[in-house]
């Protein structure tokens, strides 16, 4: 594919993602693509569709994919920076992956490819060898796999969920981070007490709302919680509701509400804050021609939910869906215990080595859960023994097809990074002249 292609390539594709959200929006996708434009890590970040449109053209390969690797619950863009600290509804600080919007039935090898891709532009922009990144990402392959197989066998050898208890190095410290995070922090940052009790902060992105914008969103709210388990008892008493707006790179154009509600005390220090977002189809279902999957869910707020109590052992238990003016939001606790790992503190081979095998462990415990022992019945086989059988047929050529793929896609990322920035700077996206 030639420079010019190749750029036609990225409008193209980029404006069947955005489109329709640009045109609503463009001084939100402005924002965001200038985002994107600031590093290809960042671009990488902000352009899952690119990367699933060429896993079905130029870097199609279904090696290791039949009729069950091909249909196992992936997240969707796991790329290093999806990862992160939350509270689980056990009460228990876990590091793991998260940011489930993008989650989706498909390919397992995708999530491992696009996590492997992500691992050689770290390892690009921290100067690190070819060579380097190569046994980066063969130690994050062979991490997976084992606790894959430990799975599979029955787990008593399996590590499982990353907490205190077993963390060690870097993400013990990012979970130890998360434990000095508190309740009274996140709200003295988000809201104001004025005559004994507390609203929202305005300002910064946060918008005062309507009397109609905020009954629509109270039936909402109403509707999510029929969406929630029924043993889960939550705070249902509504202090206030703000409007928000350019919240991460992914959501650009779309509207957020947060809504303060009364803890189960009168103290102001237990008040919770969650969030309702709408939420958008994956990137990776526009390359995925399957009714049964597309059929299973009722909306995209639905697939988000059902996705992240799929993929998490135990998810927030303030995680649920409704619908507002028809349209599928997601529902979830704005929570005081995130942290997510800051790849800026983690430099050296040895230390990065550490980490990646712990997040290959991460991701075969997430797509080990989301199978025939869950709540669902869209997977209904054990992903990890059908992941295992179909690469143990030629563990070295998987681990050898993931790092080729790394070095290649990395490459490739870097390229359309400088062909994205001159197509933007030049007023070549439509809608964003």
């Amino acid at each position: 594919m030639t420079t010019q292609s190749r750029a036609d390539f990225i409008i193209d594709v980029l404006t069947r993602e955005f489109g329709e959200l640009m045109a609503l929006d463009p001084a939100a996708f402005r924002r965001k693509f200038r985002k994107m434009a600031a590093s290809p890590f960042a671009f990488y970040r902000g352009s899952a569709s690119l990367f699933y449109a060429d896993q079905t053209g130029g870097y199609a390969d279904d090696s290791f994919l039949d009729e069950r690797t091909s249909r196992v619950w992936i997240h969707g863009d796991l790329h290093a920076e999806n990862f992160g600290t939350y509270m689980n509804s056990s009460g228990q600080l876990v590091f793991n992956v998260n940011d489930f919007d993008e989650a989706y039935v498909g390919p397992f090898s995708w999530d491992l490819k696009r996590f492997s891709a992500s691992v050689a532009l770290i390892g690009y922009s921290k100067a690190l060898s070819d060579e380097v990144i190569s046994e980066l990402v063969t130690t994050f392959a062979r991490a997976y796999l084992v606790e894959l197989r430990a799975i599979a066998a029955g787990g008593d050898d399996a590590i499982g969920s990353i907490t205190l208890e077993n963390a060690t190095g870097v993400l013990r410290r990012v979970l130890q981070q998360a434990r000095l995070n508190t309740r009274v922090d996140l709200l003295a940052g988000q809201t104001t007490i004025d005559d004994y009790e507390r609203r929202f902060s305005l300002g910064d992105g946060v918008y005062e709302i309507d009397d109609a914008t905020r009954a629509t969103v109270v039936a909402a709210f109403d509707a999510y919680l029929t969406t929630l388990p029924e043993h889960r008892s939550v705070a249902t008493n509504i202090k206030d509701v703000v409007l928000r707006k350019g919240v991460g790179i992914g959501s650009a154009g779309l509207p957020s509400y947060n809504l303060l509600l009364e803890g189960h005390t009168q103290a102001l220090e237990n008040d919770v804050v969650i969030y309702m977002k709408q939420a958008q189809v994956p990137a990776v279902a526009r390359w995925i021609d399957d009714e049964r999957v597309r059929g299973y869910f009722k909306h995209q707020g639905h697939r988000t939910a059902e996705s992240q109590r799929a993929l998490q052992a135990h998810a927030d238990p303030w995680l649920g869906f409704t619908e507002l003016n028809g349209v599928g939001q997601l529902v979830a606790e704005v929570s005081p215990y995130a942290a997510d790992l800051d790849w800026s503190d983690v430099n050296e081979p040895e230390e990065l080595t550490g980490v990646i095998a712990d997040l290959g462990r991460a991701v075969a415990r997430m797509h080990s859960v989301a199978d025939d022992e869950s709540s669902h019945d869209l997977v209904d086989f054990s992903t990890e023994e059908s992941i295992v059988a179909a690469v143990d047929k030629d563990e070295v050529g998987f681990i050898r097809h993931l790092v080729d793929f790394a070095h290649k896609y990395g490459d490739q990322a870097r390229e359309d990074h400088q062909d994205f920035v001159d197509l933007f700077r030049n007023g070549r996206l439509p809608g964003l002249r």
